[in-house]
């Protein structure tokens, strides 16, 4: 019995983890720059569909209007149902991701919309 590859093609894993419908539909979006990678604490862009994704890493990327912010839970042994693909990733908070539990913006309270003072 083989053990389970330390690393994936990232157009590999974006495809079984269902986010996209095909491979080079996943590829093209690589390929664009469009997913940042944050691997050890060093954030970088991934340029090539054959850049290697492993367990740990955390992917930022907007895909139909929405930014998606995940940590890499598995690699997986193939394109699964949507249950299996779920399970090879987490959701990030993007507060995290950002370093402000604030919305942009708004630095002053008292300037916040929420405020009954205004």
């Amino acid at each position: 019995m083989s053990e389970p590859p330390a690393s994936l093609r990232a157009d590999q894993w974006l495809w079984r983890a269902r986010f996209f419908k095909t491979r080079s539909q996943a590829a093209k979006f690589l390929d664009e720059g469009r997913v940042r990678l944050t691997r050890s604490g060093l954030q970088t862009r991934i340029d090539k569909c054959a850049r290697p994704v492993r367990v740990g890493d955390e992917l930022i990327f907007a895909l139909g209007g929405r930014l998606s912010a995940i940590i890499v839970e598995g690699l997986g042994e193939g394109r699964g149902s949507p249950t299996l693909a779920r399970m090879l990733y987490s959701r990030h908070d993007l507060d995290q991701v950002s370093g402000s539990g604030e919305p942009p913006g708004i630095d002053n309270p008292a300037l916040s919309p929420d405020n009954p003072a205004q």
